[in-house]
């Protein structure tokens, strides 16, 4: 595909490869870094601290909900 014709997705595919020849370390010093600020992995890393109470408020209640109706 020639450079006019490529699309965005294909082009920050090539630069990220790019940057990461160029500086391999990046990708290590930018995982500490994110582990360092206590974001967390999966579905819990996506949301901000009003969804994560939501989402644990509704697993309880799921628990409670459970428990009453499967007697």
């Amino acid at each position: 595909m020639s450079e006019d014709k490529e699309t965005p997705e294909r082009k920050r595919e090539r630069l990220k490869q790019e940057e990461i020849k160029r500086n391999p370390a990046g990708n290590v010093n930018d995982g500490f870094n994110r582990s360092e600020a206590g974001n967390l992995s999966g579905l819990a890393g996506s949301l901000s601290w009003k969804g994560l109470g939501v989402l644990i408020a509704v697993i309880i209640i799921g628990f409670i909900a459970a428990s009453i109706f499967l007697k």
